[in-house]
């Protein structure tokens, strides 16, 4: 008896936030939105979607040349920016750009995109530099831009979009990439209750692994390799040169199998910004929902064994083991 009303209930539950959700803001081209991260990838991406629905892009680049292909592709009603996020003057500069643009209707959206995740190793191999590099951008980066722009945000009453990762949830290689995203998890949560009452909504989006820079398996091979030859010769003798090789072909073969479907990341982002009533957090891919997501509500003791499934065993411990 109660297994149907149950069935029934959460049903209902479904309909009714589909419903909710699927209210959308009026007057878009009267909004400014301000993505970093837009000279690739989903920052490029969705500059050019938010283009075609009307609304006031502001699209922060890397490169000259990164601005100069987006301005070819967009309309003029599109702006674009140099900006690298680790440097503080320069993002003080672009909020100060970006305030004499807005003036009293105030930022509508904030999309920090901008992001990198090289180098990708085992800890050991790695340095307080190679971590540092990574948290700089991805954590430090998107804080620094995010506390410019919040005056402006708060003037519109509006939205911040972080882009997070699956790797925010659970850690899956060693590196700064995973511990950025962590943190930019905890920051989202900090941030957006602080904002709450002033109307401003923060929402988190867990995109699974895709065709983006980030995810560029020959940019992640060539890292490996100076990472393994700068590696102490005690590290080289421990893990030894099969490991290298296995660690090597897993990571290219895991970023190999991303999917291309940016749209469906760009999709969530979109939706952050001009429903009514956003979402907190969004999953993006199959893989995510289905299997990333879920794993990472599992017993860490679970976990460790799944993902230990396709490593090999360093050298020093294959020794050990075929001596007993």
């Amino acid at each position: 008896m109660w297994l149907p009303l149950l069935v029934v209930i959460f049903i209902l539950i479904l309909v009714y936030r589909w419903h909710r959700h699927s209210y959308i803001l009026q007057n878009l081209s009267d909004k400014y939105v301000l993505i970093t991260g837009c000279d690739t990838g989903f920052g490029n991406l969705l500059a050019k979607q938010l283009d075609q629905r009307g609304m006031r892009v502001l699209a922060a680049c890397l490169t000259d040349k990164g601005a100069e292909d987006l301005k070819k592709e967009t309309s003029s009603r599109l702006q674009t920016a140099i900006l690298d996020v680790t440097n503080i003057q320069n993002v003080s500069s672009v909020a100060k750009w970006v305030a004499g643009i807005v003036n009293e209707k105030g930022l509508w959206g904030l999309v920090n995109n901008a992001g990198i995740s090289i180098p990708i190793a085992p800890n050991e191999w790695l340095t307080k530099e190679d971590f540092f590099r990574i948290l700089n951008v991805n954590l430090l980066g998107t804080v620094d831009v995010t506390l410019k722009m919040l005056p402006l945000i708060r003037k519109a009453r509006g939205r911040v979009v972080n882009v997070a990762s699956i790797c925010g949830r659970i850690s899956i290689c060693g590196g700064g990439y995973c511990l950025s995203k962590y943190a930019v998890e905890s920051f989202s949560d900090s941030i957006r209750r602080d904002m709450m009452p002033f109307g401003v909504k923060i929402s988190i989006v867990e995109p699974g692994f895709f065709k983006t820079r980030v995810a560029d398996a020959s940019l992640q091979k060539e890292a490996l390799t100076n990472i393994w030859a700068k590696a102490t010769e005690e590290v080289r003798r421990t893990y030894g040169q099969n490991y290298y090789d296995k660690y090597c072909s897993t990571v290219e073969q895991s970023l190999e199998k991303c999917s291309p479907n940016l749209f469906l990341v760009t999709d969530c982002i979109e939706h952050a910004l001009t429903a009514v009533y956003p979402k907190t957090r969004y999953s993006a891919g199959w893989d995510a929902k289905l299997f990333f997501i879920p794993l990472s509500y599992l017993p860490t003791s679970w976990v460790d064994f799944l993902i230990s499934l396709r490593q090999t065993k360093p050298a020093e411990i294959g020794a050990i083991s075929k001596g007993h």
